[in-house]
């Protein structure tokens, strides 16, 4: 035991290594990316297909570039925009060929049909010079990539060890887009500090992305403070993560930042719950030291913005005036598709449609920024019955089991992302689908007295 964990410590530190790499590489040629993006799809494909997939190596490739989606879009290796997207539907999809679903997944197939109406209305009512193909998939490869990867882990056991290599997938790429970043942008005295969005801290992509994927990093190294007992790997991630969340903090974009700090105290209820009295103690000791962390970040990131960072956290203006709407627009967009709602309660005025809807009443082009809102507004009564199926079968299958301490963070980092930043990108369908898998910890319940009926 003593030198698996050894071995696996090991290849960790020689993963970021390479992951430092990798980000040098970009850096120095930035035709790289897609380089890099080709053969990491090769690879994950390919371990997927030898193993049919009994590791759920396929699960592991589509959280490698769920990961890395943005990333990839902001260093341009992505073909199409919504690659992330569509790779991780094709990886899920090969990997329910191989081993495929439960039973249970009743719920989630009747999700993805409930998309489908929403195509044909948007067929009647979209103008004739919008796009209609790359609205549809704009629009809805976020939704079909949360189906899809709930029909892969709803029910699904999994054993922690292989869980733990799914989240170190998912964590790498982000290691590697924040060495980019401090390559591609050192200092924040290459461009004016924006109180909307820092894009001279984010390599000239948009800063609400960027704290959403460095959000999920930090609080993935937070776990891995507590989940992970070998003191060197502990003050490597500490040092990760100051550095993953001063560059979140210097987005400007408070969405992501948030959503980590909630997501990280819903992670350590539910942990320290789950443990004994001694165990409690090591925790306790560990939860100062991140306390002791965060506060350092926070200062840090204060003296390296000049304090401006402290106005953007109390809504004031760079000259410290208070300002009147907190959600910078937010509100307006979201009382708009609500409005829309409530003239077309029934089919909805169709997928993607809500972009022209916002030209026509508020004179404005502009996506939604919250995915509930928009599935009202474009999915009409139907949108509603699909909210309900995303809220209560987690917590339905969360009632049973109890079993897995990343539920409420994995489910809350969802919800939240999408009420600020929509479906724009891959990383809240996957992490909403991982908050549904059977976590086995064959040392504590060899036996698996829950037994899990597929």
């Amino acid at each position: 035991m003593i030198n698996k964990e050894h071995n696996t410590n090991k290849l960790y530190i020689n993963l970021l290594v390479i992951h430092f790499g990798l980000a040098f590489l970009i850096y120095v040629y930035r035709p790289a990316s897609t380089l890099i993006m080709f053969g990491a799809l090769a690879y994950f494909l390919f371990i997927t297909i030898q193993n049919e997939n009994r590791n759920n190596e396929a699960l592991m490739g589509a959280a490698y570039i769920a990961g890395a989606e943005v990333y990839f879009r902001m260093t341009g290796g992505m073909v199409f925009y919504e690659t992330g997207k569509y790779m991780v539907i094709v990886f899920l999809v090969i990997g329910m060929f191989f081993k495929g679903t439960s039973s249970k997944t009743v719920p989630f197939w009747t999700y993805l049909m409930i998309l489908i109406p929403g195509i044909i209305v948007a067929s009647i009512t979209m103008s004739l010079e919008t796009d209609f193909r790359k609205a549809i998939a704009f629009n809805l490869s976020g939704p079909v990539a949360l189906g899809i990867t709930a029909l892969y882990c709803y029910y699904k056991k999994i054993k922690k060890e292989d869980f733990q290599k799914v989240l170190l997938m998912l964590l790498l790429p982000l290691i590697s887009q924040m060495f980019y970043l401090y390559l591609y942008t050192p200092t924040l005295q290459q461009g004016l500090i924006s109180l909307s969005g820092n894009y001279a801290a984010t390599g000239g992509y948009g800063p609400n992305q960027i704290s959403t994927v460095f959000g999920l990093g930090a609080f993935l190294l937070v776990t891995r403070l507590f989940t992970v007992k070998n003191k060197l790997i502990n003050i490597i991630d500490l040092v990760l993560l100051g550095m993953m969340g001063y560059r979140a903090v210097i987005t400007f974009s408070r969405g992501g930042v948030f959503t980590a700090l909630i997501c990280i105290t819903a992670f350590l209820v539910l942990f320290y719950y789950k443990q004994d009295r001694k165990e409690q103690t090591r925790t306790n000791f560990k939860m100062i030291l991140l306390v002791v962390s965060v506060s350092l970040i926070w200062i840090f990131s204060s003296i390296k913005t000049f304090g401006l960072i402290e106005n953007r956290y109390e809504n004031r203006d760079a000259a410290g005036v208070l300002k009147d709407d907190i959600t910078t627009g937010r509100v307006e967009l979201v009382t708009t598709e609500l409005i829309a709602f409530y003239k077309h309660p029934f089919i909805g005025i169709g997928v993607g449609k809500g972009y022209e809807y916002r030209q026509e009443n508020l004179g404005i082009d502009i996506a939604s920024h919250n995915e509930i809102s928009r599935l009202l507004s474009e999915h009409g009564l139907l949108g509603v019955f699909a909210l309900l199926i995303l809220i209560f079968v987690p917590v339905l299958f969360w009632s049973k089991f109890k079993n897995n301490y990343y539920f409420l963070a994995f489910v809350a980092f969802w919800f939240l992302t999408i009420n600020h930043s929509a479906m724009r990108i891959a990383l809240p369908a996957f992490v909403y689908g991982l908050a549904l898998l059977y976590i086995v910890d064959e040392k504590k319940d060899p036996v698996h007295r829950k037994r899990l009926s597929t």
